[in-house]
Formats: structure tokens, C-alpha cells, sequence
């Protein structure tokens, strides 16, 4: 394993373990799979469990016990919820809607947190010097760094290490007065 490997994974574990014996809840982590038709019975979209995860900003980190460590790039989040009459809102907001009952149709509890279309980026020596543009992770001077945006410059952007450090002690010791 090269040392850019060793150095990302040991950051991601080091970040897991201070969430895991802090007690910080992982979220679910899922696959959408939209509404499909097989001969003539419509399936409704539903949501396929992938696993548990620490949102820590634009990254999450694997929560599964005993799994290699894991890194994916943020995709989009729902909490489960049943799907009533339309409101005649917003398409948009009919969508939101959709994708919430989606997860409750998934089997996640109503108001579960539900991470899903989340990108995992593969701990591998391949991967982490090829890292894309649109990715909030880049590779400069032979260290992982993390941009708060997409396409952004890495000029000054956090290591990866430093970033999990910190995205993990605030979820694990909130600031005073936050909930």
C-alpha cells in the first residue's frame, strides 16, 4: 500500500473511531431505485440500504463496524416520511415528497436521516491521483486536501487529515448551546 493510501485510510479510521466512542449516531446511507414497471405491475420507487455513515460536511466516512475504512463525496439526504394527498405544491416539493416516502417505502423509520446518489471514492492509488475536478477532494504536493465547494481552488484548502479532525471533534463535542 503506498503512503498516500496509508495516510487517507488512517485519517478516515482515526475519524471513525473518535465518532464511534463518542457516541455520535451514523445516518443510513442508500441506493434510490425509481418507480419501474415490470410486464404491467408498477413498482414504487423505493430505497435500497447501503449501510450507515458520518455526514461531516461535504464528506461522509463509513460507520459499518468491521468494514475498510470508507469515503464518500456528499450526494443529496431525505427523512423518511409517509406520502399523504398532494398539497398542489411545487413539482419540486412533490419530488422532495416522493423520495421521503421513497425511504419509508425502503423500510428507514418514519423521520430516519436517509443519504443517498453520495459518491464513494475508492481508497486506492489510482483513484486518489486521478481525483476529478467536480470533487471536493484534490491532490497537491502529494496530500488529499478538501475545497468546501466543488471546482473551488485548493490553494489553502484544508488536508484531508485536518478536515475529518476537525469535522469530527464538532460532531462529537457540538459548540455550547448548539443541539
Amino acid at each position: 500500500m503506498s503512503e498516500l493510501v496509508e495516510t487517507v485510510s488512517e485519517a478516515v479510521r482515526e475519524a471513525e473511531a473518535k465518532l464511534r466512542d463518542s457516541g455520535v449516531a451514523p445516518e443510513a446511507l442508500a441506493a434510490f431505485v425509481p418507480e419501474r414497471r415490470k410486464l404491467l405491475i408498477r413498482r414504487k420507487p423505493t430505497m435500497q440500504p447501503l449501510g450507515h455513515v458520518w455526514r461531516l460536511g461535504t464528506l461522509m466516512i463509513g460507520a459499518d463496524a468491521g468494514s475498510p475504512p470508507a469515503l464518500y463525496v456528499v450526494g443529496k439526504a431525505t427523512r423518511s416520511a409517509a406520502r399523504l394527498h398532494p398539497g398542489n405544491q411545487s413539482v419540486s416539493r412533490e419530488e422532495r415528497r416522493d423520495v421521503a416516502a421513497a425511504a419509508l417505502h425502503g423500510g428507514y423509520a418514519e423521520g430516519t436521516p436517509v443519504n443517498y446518489d453520495a459518491v464513494q471514492i475508492a481508497l486506492d492509488e489510482a483513484t486518489l491521483t486521478s481525483l476529478a475536478p467536480e470533487l471536493p477532494l484534490g491532490l497537491v504536493d502529494g496530500e488529499i486536501r478538501v475545497r468546501w465547494r466543488a471546482g473551488a481552488p485548493l490553494d489553502g484548502a484544508q488536508t484531508l487529515r485536518a478536515y475529518l479532525r476537525e469535522r469530527s471533534e464538532l460532531l462529537a463535542h457540538p459548540p455550547q448551546g448548539a443541539s
